[in-house]
């Protein structure tokens, strides 16, 4: 789950992160009173958006003056901003950070992340703050200084002073950046962080060490936990359809092709994707039902797929080993006579129940294609959405 970032700056505030004062704004109205209430002669009228980039696409502006804060924002607020993580159909601006000035004198990077290699979080740091650290990563990799942390006793000080000597912050700011990164991790940790970036990191002529931008993703598996976390959810920053998804505890995610697919576990899921993809097709969505799925579950995952108006076809691909294959064939059959469904739809069914499912299906009366195998499946409904 992702948040906005002034909201990632008023957690990390709690920690003790030092981060520019600000307020969110959802109207120019709002965002002249915010930037009056600041009182500061620079303020920062910031896009809030789920997505990194802002700033090149016009998304963050520099105001010396209310006369500049209206204008920027009436420019901004409603504005579809395409970024490199938007893809091209961008983002509406519906809400502004407007933030006080800095005095910037350096700009740094540091981002806390899960290392699946190593299976421990890990710190990363780099002087060239300001650019995405992938192409930090590609054009200048020996400038990314990473601390692997032991779980059992977190982020220790002279491992935050080896990264802050490495990515030359002045000396006399070292402390300052030590306690910055160590805030960080502990935020990292109690809040359930998948991700924790500060891009940029900044010093300030005052000898402020400052998070100039925050951007927090959270583990959705661990949310039970924080019900805080959840509050600051923006739905409308979400795809609908995954949304949906979420209340039936379907995993989920849109894509660009023509072919929906339901499939249970992830990994066959991703194998299927790439089945479909061999064959010259194009899947329109990765969608799990998981072990446990009822005919409601199925039949919720048939919608969903359906609400899509770019899927021409369906390909349920399904492996019944927790999962019965009759219960699957139950929620299809359900499925397509409560949608009417006109497009079509290959089945391949293999594991517990197998035969009862196939009966099931067959004796169904709905033009429904069957499959032999994984590979059968693909090229049949390849050829159906052709």
């Amino acid at each position: 789950m992702n948040i906005h970032e002034y909201q990632g700056k008023q957690l990390l505030k709690q920690y003790g992160v030092a981060v520019p004062n600000g307020k969110v704004a959802f109207t120019v109205e709002e965002a002249v009173e915010a930037a009056q209430q600041l009182g500061t002669p620079v303020v920062v009228v910031k896009a809030q958006i789920h997505a990194g980039g802002r700033g090149k696409a016009g998304g963050v502006k520099v105001a010396k003056g209310l006369d500049e804060v209206r204008t920027y924002a009436e420019q901004i607020l409603g504005k579809v901003l395409v970024t490199h993580q938007t893809g091209p159909e961008g983002k509406e601006v519906k809400r502004l950070l407007i933030e006080e000035g800095c005095d910037i004198k350096k700009e740094y990077y540091i981002g806390v992340v899960v290392d699946r290699e190593t299976g421990r979080v890990v710190m990363m740091a780099s002087e060239e703050g300001g650019t995405e650290i992938e192409e930090v990563a590609e054009h200048s990799p020996e400038k990314i200084f990473k601390e692997v942390i032991d779980p059992a006793i977190g982020l220790q000080a002279f491992q935050a002073r080896k990264l802050a000597y490495a990515i030359k912050i002045p000396n006399e700011l070292v402390n300052k950046a030590v306690k910055f990164m160590v805030a960080l991790y502990t935020a990292f940790v109690d809040k359930d962080c998948s991700i924790a970036e500060i891009n940029p990191l900044v010093v300030t002529g005052s000898g402020d060490v400052m998070a100039l931008d925050a951007k927090l993703n959270f583990d959705s598996n661990a949310l039970y936990r924080h019900k805080d976390i959840l509050e600051l959810r923006d739905l409308e920053e979400e795809d609908e359809k995954e949304i949906q998804a979420s209340k039936y505890d379907l995993s989920y995610i849109a894509l660009e092709g023509n072919i929906g697919c339901m499939v249970n576990g992830a990994g066959l899921a991703m194998a299927t994707m790439d089945i479909i993809k061999y064959y010259g097709g194009n899947p329109a969505n990765f969608l799990d039902v998981g072990g446990g799925a009822t005919t409601e579950k199925v039949t919720e995952a048939f919608k969903i797929i359906l609400s899509d108006e770019a899927v021409k076809g369906i390909f349920v691909n399904i492996f019944g080993g927790i999962m019965k294959c009759d219960i699957i064939a139950n929620g299809v059959v359900e499925a397509a006579k409560q949608l009417g469904l006109t497009r079509p739809l290959v089945v391949r069914l293999e594991g517990t129940n197998v035969e009862l499912g196939k009966k099931i299906l067959n004796e169904s009366g709905l033009n429904i294609v069957t499959a032999d195998s994984m590979a059968d499946g693909a090229q049949k409904i390849v050829a159906l959405v052709s």
